[in-house]
């Protein structure tokens, strides 16, 4: 196992040296350039070539490259081009937003989505099953800028029941130790900013989850029906077993491991796909970050944010390889 791993994480090098290539390359290709974007236009041609000494712009794109990849090597994932803070410390709270905001959103996808699988296919073709996946076949069609729209004009404007953006109360913001805000206010002892926080999560926390919600419940169903037809369980039907236990015990368990595999699939895109949900919601997330940096053509914010978010990504799919071999003691990595 320890072997497997051990060439898994050497395999990802390339990967991530290969894309930080690619990345390098496209987003010097994006018309403007950065110093005239900091200076603005008003800026003098002697005063953009000074930044751009500054800044290391007049060298040779390969030498840019080869530098920035120095810095990577030894833990430093460069500083911004606009603020002249270093990315390592300027990213985390992005980052940590992302993950608050994305673990919320999956942590509804697989509740709701299992289940709605899971009494789809025992209860297959029956009403509740046409419903359900009626529903899921609409959320993986419904695009997330009109329903989160749609949720700030429902539950925002017109009910008043949840924000309608941002990620805390400004009149009475977090104080941050972690930058994780529901685990920040209990270590506070703030119970009240805690319920604030959560409201602030359920709207942009609801849009993102929908499409996972969908493909998680439509591929539970599927894996479940195709278990359910094992002679195993008709046997534990046959001996009067209970439905919860039949369904939890034998028949979740054998039916998981396609399932993992699309929630592993699904919490990588949401770290980084998140882009949308995090602009309607102006949600501080890593998304949002990186498609700042691309109006300000902060070239190393944009190369350093899609490594962390691409590094996560091949993180998140070792970890399901990982669990697999959990679930199901049959499979084993030699």
């Amino acid at each position: 196992m320890f072997n497997y791993i051990g060439k898994r994480i050497l395999h990802l090098i390339p990967v991530l040296l290969g894309m930080t290539f690619i990345v390098f390359l496209i987003i010097r290709a994006i018309p403007g350039d950065p110093a005239q974007v900091i200076l603005g236009q008003q800026a003098t041609a002697e005063a953009m070539a000074a930044l751009r000494e500054k800044l290391g712009l007049n060298q040779p794109w390969y030498i840019q490259y080869f530098d920035y990849l120095k810095g990577l090597f030894t833990g430093d994932l460069g500083e911004s081009l606009r603020t002249r803070q270093p990315i390592t410390t300027e990213i985390w709270p992005y980052l940590a937003a992302t993950f608050e905001l994305a673990l919320f959103a999956m942590i509804l996808a697989v509740i709701i989505g299992m289940n709605a699988g899971i009494i789809s296919a025992w209860f297959q073709n029956s009403w509740f099953d046409y419903i359900a996946m009626v529903i899921a076949l609409i959320g993986v069609s419904m695009p997330i800028f009109w329903l989160g729209l749609m949720e700030q004009w429902a539950f925002s404007i017109n009910l008043g029941w949840f924000p309608t953006s941002g990620r805390e109360e400004v009149r009475d913001p977090v104080a941050a130790i972690t930058h994780f805000y529901l685990i920040d206010t209990l270590l506070q002892g703030r119970f009240d900013q805690f319920l604030v926080t959560i409201k602030h999560l359920v709207l942009p926390g609801l849009a993102l989850a929908t499409i996972p919600m969908a493909i998680i419940a439509r591929m539970t169903r599927s894996s479940m029906l195709e278990v359910m037809r094992s002679d195993y369980i008709r046997t534990a039907r046959a001996k009067g077993q209970k439905m919860a236990v039949v369904i939890y015990k034998h028949a979740l368990k054998n039916a998981l491991i396609p399932i993992l595999t699309v929630i592993g699939l699904q919490t990588g895109l949401l770290l980084g796909g998140a882009i949308l949900t995090e602009t309607i919601f102006s949600w501080p997330g890593i998304g949002r970050y990186i498609y700042e940096a691309i109006g300000y053509r902060d070239y190393t914010v944009i190369q350093s944010g899609i490594l962390v978010v691409a590094f996560m990504f091949v993180m998140i799919n070792l970890i399901v390889d990982i669990l697999y071999t959990v679930i199901d003691k049959r499979i084993k990595y030699n």
